[in-house]
């Protein structure tokens, strides 16, 4: 790794989309922190990388805590002295009717996914070198804008995620911290599998104007434009990843 390489850490990047992106930017050249909860993800993401002639390097720690997500940040700072990017990519997801929503899901759900944002925002803008600047990207979904039924709760969650993104955009943009964040629509992974149908996706598709379902690398392209130089002036902006799903009226 050379002394100007850049790095960054991506939550939940074991699978999925964060798997994509950690590819991806590892591609490009950034040192790629892994971050997963369960070691044998991380560990193969970061040997898949690290096969294609990236560098990346597991980060096994628990992000829906103020501990594991300093933790987390301090192990990238550690293994490439700085930090560059952050991407808040983990979710802990349970589609739930009103009458049946509990406090224990919902409190998993906020700590993984709205309050880690709040610490990993704070923490990574600490790290992140006062002349250098960084970029932040929040993964948020289509569903902060139009929702399902059974989906109170995400939809909440990713809504709230969009008003951060703004909000420490206009308050960390004098560092040159800039702040975005990618709203996908329904993407297959691993983790989606079991709140998807081919009936389900058969709709998708026929609504979407591009005529398909977004694949974890469309995600990760988009996520890493917003990390990358060709962005340097975009921030506080949500970049609809969806197909043309959120635009259509069907």
């Amino acid at each position: 790794m050379s002394s100007d390489s850049k790095s960054v850490l991506i939550t939940g990047a074991g699978h999925g989309i964060g798997k994509a992106t950690a590819q991806l930017m590892a591609a490009r050249g950034w040192s790629v922190g892994v971050n997963d909860l369960k070691p044998e993800f991380a560990e193969e993401a970061v040997a898949a990388i690290t096969a294609a002639g990236g560098h990346a390097f597991p980060v096994v720690q628990n992000v829906s805590t103020y501990e594991g997500i300093e933790a987390a940040i301090n192990t990238v700072v550690a293994e490439t002295g700085r930090l560059d990017g952050l991407v808040n990519n983990a979710a802990w997801v349970r589609y739930q009717a009103i009458p049946e929503i509990m406090p224990e899901t919902v409190e998993r759900m906020l700590a993984v996914g709205f309050t880690g944002v709040i610490w990993a925002t704070q923490l990574a803008a600490a790290a992140m070198d006062e002349t250098r600047g960084g970029a932040i990207v929040n993964v948020a979904s289509a569903a902060g804008f139009r929702s399902a039924p059974r989906s109170m709760v995400y939809s909440g969650i990713k809504a709230g995620v969009m008003g951060m993104t703004r909000a420490s955009a206009v308050e960390l943009g004098p560092r040159g911290i800039r702040v975005n964040a990618v709203a996908p629509s329904a993407v297959p992974t691993e983790g989606t599998a079991k709140h998807r149908s081919a009936e389900r996706d058969a709709k998708r598709i026929a609504d979407t104007p591009l005529g398909r379902l977004g694949t974890v690398e469309d995600i990760a392209r988009a996520i890493g434009y917003l990390l990358g130089e060709e962005s340097d002036f975009i921030t506080g902006q949500v970049l609809s990843a969806d197909g043309g799903i959120g635009i259509a009226i069907t």
